[in-house]
């Protein structure tokens, strides 16, 4: 809901972990005036009284918090991600609710516009590039990885780009990284692309790894690092996740190998 806020031309006045958050999002830039209110799992409601706010924009993972949130004011919560629907056109609805719920509208009409010209436009750019299956993936560990399928933001974005997801099972993406490198060995004629940083810890045990080193599109070149990208973000999330993509695979020159 931050980023939504924020496309909309509206700077919050408080947020939840904003150095992990510009560091592990990047966008949106958010200015030094929005006050830091803690941990998500245990937000300064003290600070939040107050600062006294208009309204409160939540997510599912503060349904506990929702007593002391509503006795400072008005909550709104729009999930994206909900079991069997896809998250991008999730935060799309979310853009226009709460454009509706600020007399943004048309503001939002603009944000909806825009987005759709530039998802149109990578993926005509993106056609030489769609003949070949794509993983989506966040190194855990020199042995494990998160992987992203097409019920994750990005998952949901390669699709609307014409490229195919070629991990095609749900997304397994949890703080312990749960999949063995050699499950990438299934589609030898893929491309890898990895989102957000690998941990420092894992860098020289992933290049010395025997497994990784064996995998075609590492022996290939065919492996693609992009920057940090919200993983539980919404639009902002996704069209970074687009313009990263894009440029990354430009920049390979591989569909003209």
């Amino acid at each position: 809901m931050l980023e939504c806020l924020v496309a909309l031309g509206v700077t919050p006045i408080a947020a939840t972990e904003l150095i992990r958050f510009r560091e592990d999002a990047v966008e949106p830039q958010l200015p030094a005036s929005v006050v830091d209110l803690g941990l998500r799992g245990s937000p300064n409601f003290e600070l939040l009284y107050l600062l006294k706010p208009d309204l409160i924009l939540s997510s599912p993972f503060y349904t506990r918090h929702e007593e002391a949130m509503k006795s400072i004011a008005p909550i709104m919560s729009l999930p994206f991600y909900v079991r069997g629907e896809g998250p991008y056109e999730k935060s799309l609805q979310a853009i226009t609710a709460l454009g509706d719920k600020l007399e943004l509208s048309a503001k939002a009409s603009s944000v909806i516009e825009a987005q759709a010209k530039f998802i149109a436009e990578t993926k005509e750019t993106l056609k030489p590039f769609a003949s070949r299956p794509t993983y989506l993936i966040n190194i855990g560990d020199a042995r494990h990885f998160r992987a992203f399928g097409n019920d994750s933001m990005f998952g949901d974005v390669l699709e609307r780009l014409g490229l195919p997801n070629a991990w095609t099972d749900r997304s397994r993406f949890t703080f312990a990284a749960p999949v063995p490198l050699e499950n990438l060995a299934a589609n030898p004629d893929a491309r890898i692309i990895i989102i957000s940083d690998i941990p420092v810890e894992s860098r020289n045990s992933l290049r010395n790894s025997v497994i990784w080193q064996s995998l075609k599109p590492v022996r290939d070149g065919r492996v693609y690092m992009v920057g940090n990208i919200n993983p539980y973000g919404g639009l902002t999330a996704g069209l970074r996740f687009a313009r990263l993509l894009s440029r990354a695979l430009q920049a390979s020159g591989e569909a003209f190998l």
